[in-house]
Order: structure tokens, then C-alpha cells, then sequence
């Protein structure tokens, strides 16, 4: 297994740098395999989200789309990947952000009865309260 950064995701999705990102393409396309696979941790995840949101300006759906063309890769390993996927369609459907959806999801996980925040978007997803 090899383990992937951000830089290397961001260069891969949006393909902005003349030689960065094809060297990004190389490594997804040729050197991944499912022997071999790229893996994927939550925290390059979420860094991943908060860069196509805030440094390339995509929209929810286009972020959630490329969420989920890396959850469906057999060359990739996602951590967590089923609360990756519950994050992901959460901020698909537009219900908060991905970061704050995933803190939820990975709280219900380890058995946690709820998650207190002051977020009050956070609050609009399900197990977050008020302390």
C-alpha cells in the first residue's frame, strides 16, 4: 500500500500544474493497483474537501462527485470509508459540511450518544446537540 498526501489528490482532480499533475496521473493510473493500493487517510481527506472548497471555489455536488469516484476506485483505500461515504452524501444533500458531518459520523462510530458543538449548522445534522 502507498500512502497519498493532499498535493497529490488535489494535483490529481483538478489538474492545474504542468508537472505536478502529471505526475499525480502516473501514480493513480499506473502505479495503483488493487495489489498495491493508494491509501487514502481521513485527515488527506478532509484537507483534501477544504482545498477544491476554499482554494478552487467547486461547488458541494462537484466536491461530493470526486468524493465519490475515490470511494468507488479498487486501487484506493479510504479510512473510514464508510463514514467518508455517510460525509459525503451529507454534503451532497447539502445537510453541512463534510468536516462537520464526518467529526458526527466518526463520533457515532466509536459509540458516542451524541456530539456537542455551538456550530449551528452542525446542529442540522443528525446526533449533534447543544451542550
Amino acid at each position: 500500500m502507498i500512502g497519498l498526501d493532499t498535493n497529490i489528490l488535489v494535483r490529481y482532480l483538478t489538474q492545474d500544474d504542468p508537472i505536478q499533475s502529471p505526475l499525480a496521473t502516473d501514480i493513480f493510473e499506473f502505479r495503483l493497483t488493487e495489489e498495491n493500493p493508494g491509501f487514502i487517510s481521513i485527515v488527506a481527506m478532509v484537507e483534501t474537501v477544504w482545498v477544491l472548497d476554499r482554494a478552487y471555489g467547486l461547488a458541494d455536488d462537484e466536491i461530493a462527485a470526486a468524493l465519490e469516484r475515490m470511494l468507488q476506485a479498487d486501487t484506493l483505500v479510504v479510512e473510514n470509508e464508510q463514514e467518508v461515504f455517510t460525509a459525503t452524501v451529507a454534503l451532497k444533500e447539502g445537510r453541512g459540511s463534510f468536516a462537520d458531518a464526518l467529526i458526527g459520523s466518526l463520533g457515532v462510530r466509536a459509540g458516542c450518544a451524541c456530539t456537542l458543538t455551538f456550530d449551528k449548522t452542525a446542529l442540522k445534522l443528525p446526533g449533534f446537540e447543544l451542550p
